[in-house]
């Protein structure tokens, strides 16, 4: 009996730790903009583990852990991303980028690796402004926490700290394998040769992933690392190397006019969802606003047409004729029948 109770709270205490775990994932803000399609925290935490630039970039686009989700040129299928490396002293940068055409590429994020005069080495991603919003910082966790925050650039009215079980799991950046790497004398800068309509035979553009699906897949990886945007939550994250990093701003980003159209005119999936928190309960009250509102409206305009077109129909007819045949009766029916059924199977393809 004793065995038997104690199954039974185990069993307990395993369901309310996997329940707040899902809630946790699921109640995580979105952006609202592209960067909601590559996580930056997966990104890190494979780039830190990863012998040179060619492996990290060959990792990053692989089917396997299936990272990228990004399509910045709408075509339905994942992007292929380039990572051109460039240096400035002891800083290392590491620069995402994506050839969405022949003519335009868009930055994605930059990684810096720096050094200080004490020989310290830090790691950070920066996403670009466009796709995560300012100051979107990500770096590796170097000491235990108890609550990380949830989403490191929500900037909606309701900022959420979602507390998660506590960690020792921490990451000693100067035993990161890219790290030691790029110190040594072997190191090798790294330049892609792939551009847009020329890749590597180990990629294939798959189909992108609903939004969901790709979080739940990738969210265990934030438990190692944290960010946060300025202002918000409790962890807040300030670049370490800012003379690298506004040189870089200032005179090698690279942005696309058709991924800045895309975004003023909402043509990303989860447009219009900053802040929003994609569980069950909001969905039914329709927080997808600008989803429900097109269909919505489509299917309002529809009735409303069809409706008008079948009284006004009926009316002509009624006006044409005083006092019908049985026969013609019929014959009007039919007809008045077969048109909506015509009219009815437009609308259903």
């Amino acid at each position: 009996m004793k065995n038997k109770c104690l199954s039974i709270l185990l069993l307990a205490m395993c369901l309310i730790g996997f329940s707040a775990f899902s809630q946790t994932e699921n109640e995580e803000p979105l952006l609202g903009l592209p960067g909601d399609d590559l996580d930056l925290y997966a990104v890190l935490n494979l780039f830190q583990q990863s012998k040179t630039i060619e492996d990290f970039e060959k990792a990053l686009n692989g089917d396997k852990p299936g990272i990228v989700n990004l399509d910045l040129n709408n075509d339905g299928k994942v992007d292929f991303i380039n990572v051109v490396t460039e240096k400035d002293g002891d800083d290392f940068l590491f620069i995402l980028q994506d050839p969405i055409s022949k003519n335009e590429t868009q930055d994605i994020a930059i990684m810096i690796v720096s050094k200080d005069a004490a020989g310290k080495v830090s790691m950070q991603i920066i996403g670009d402004e466009k796709l995560y919003g300012k100051d979107y910082v990500v770096e590796p966790r170097t000491e235990a926490t108890e609550s990380v925050t949830s989403n490191p650039a929500y900037v909606g009215d309701d900022p959420v700290t979602v507390n998660v079980q506590a960690t020792t799991e921490v990451i000693v950046v100067q035993s990161a394998p890219i790290v030691q790497y790029v110190y040594s004398p072997f190191y090798a800068p790294y330049y892609p040769p792939y551009y847009y309509g020329y890749y590597p035979p180990y990629w294939s553009a798959v189909a992108i992933i609903s939004i969901g699906v790709y979080r739940h897949h990738h969210y265990h990886h934030h438990h190692g690392y944290h960010g946060g945007y300025r202002g918000y939550g409790h962890t807040t994250v300030n670049i370490h190397s800012h003379n690298s990093y506004n040189n870089y701003n200032i005179n090698k980003r690279k942005t696309s006019n058709t991924v800045n159209r895309n975004i003023n005119n909402g043509n990303f999936k989860t447009s219009g969802q900053r802040g929003s928190r994609p569980s069950v309960s909001r969905s039914r009250n329709g927080s997808n606003r600008a989803t429900t509102n097109r269909a919505t409206t489509n299917r309002a305009t529809t009735n409303r047409a069809t409706t008008n077109r079948a009284t006004t129909n009926r009316a002509s007819k009624s006006r044409s004729t005083s006092r019908p045949s049985a026969s013609r009766s019929m014959g009007s029916r039919s007809s008045s029948s077969a048109g909506r059924a015509s009219r009815g199977g437009g609308r259903r393809r």
